[in-house]
């Protein structure tokens, strides 16, 4: 009898100890099988989309997911609003007092959205919102967003980390996008053999931007003042090359190697996009002759996953 009381603890231990593990299967359970959703993005609660210049409105989608075990037995609908202190909040933790890499809420006047209501119907996990952007106009040096976040929703759970999106709107066109294409550059500058590569930007439809010469890519809005060019191309692949700036340029036309011309060529396993360049430049008084081709291999299947 002794003996069975000694154990009578250790018994009520392991008991107890059964009991702490069955509760904690099932927090584990109510937990996995949660149904939670979220607005769709990346870093920062950004979602980032590529939006051609050559098309007069595009449509882009921002999306909402529910995750959870189990399917959703009840819609869920949201009221979404737009934010602007979210990109103030996002400006502040990124660049402080650096007011000129500031972003900037895209003018109302370059988007649509028809309804601010939001609705992942019972037993389905995704729903998008149509966003009608019209990107002419839009600088390849801004940050455009369009903050937007969840303001009430009537059933499950909302994360509260990816409550909101900040849309960002970006452009591009056929020879380059906003995060700056880079292009092979060979030919010569005052009869001097050069190589490197040369940064391009969208401006228009039919326009781009790059650095005259040699001179390297800055993101100084100033440098491209003083050192960048405009590449005009019309509709039969002629360039017409003038100042983004203050730069004085002189376009050179009787040059066969260099015609000023855009072209896609194919060498028989690749495709790439060709400038051929002729052109004279003065800087701080002394003037440079360019002859120059930029090239760039693409996939013309992939052309519009960017």
């Amino acid at each position: 009898m002794k003996n069975m009381n000694n154990n009578i603890p250790a018994i009520l231990i392991i008991f107890l100890l059964g009991l702490l593990s069955c509760d904690n299967d099932e927090i584990f359970k109510t937990e996995q099988y949660k149904n939670v959703f979220a607005l769709i993005s990346g870093t920062d609660n950004i979602y980032s989309k590529y939006y051609d210049l050559r098309e007069e409105e595009s449509i882009g989608y921002l999306s909402a997911s529910c995750g959870g075990t189990n399917l959703t037995t009840r819609d869920i609908n949201m009221s979404l609003v737009e934010d602007p202190l979210l990109i103030e909040a996002y400006n502040k933790t990124n660049y402080d007092v650096e007011y000129n890499k500031y972003a900037h809420q895209l003018s109302k006047s370059k988007y649509d959205i028809d309804s601010y209501k939001l609705r992942i119907p019972a037993g389905e996990i995704k729903a998008s919102l149509p966003i009608r952007i019209r990107p002419e106009g839009l600088s390849p040096d801004s940050i455009y967003f369009i903050p937007i976040r969840i303001d009430s929703h009537d059933s499950y759970e909302a994360n509260p980390d990816k409550n909101y999106v900040l849309f960002e709107v970006r452009i591009k066109n056929y020879y380059a996008n906003a995060e700056g294409t880079t292009y092979n550059l060979k030919g010569n500058e005052d009869n001097r053999n050069i190589f490197g590569t040369k940064i391009m930007h969208p401006l228009s439809a039919n326009k781009v931007r790059i650095m005259a010469g040699t001179e390297a890519y800055t993101s100084n809005i100033e440098m491209h003042k003083k050192y960048a060019l405009i590449l005009n191309i019309n509709e039969e692949n002629k360039v017409h090359i003038t100042p983004y700036g203050d730069i004085q340029v002189n376009q050179i036309d009787d040059d066969f190697e260099y015609p000023n011309t855009f072209n896609v060529t194919f060498d028989g396993y690749r495709y790439y996009k060709t400038f051929l360049l002729r052109y004279n430049f003065t800087i701080n008084n002394k003037t440079y002759q360019m002859r120059e081709e930029l090239r760039l291999q693409f996939d013309p299947e992939n052309e519009d996953e960017q």
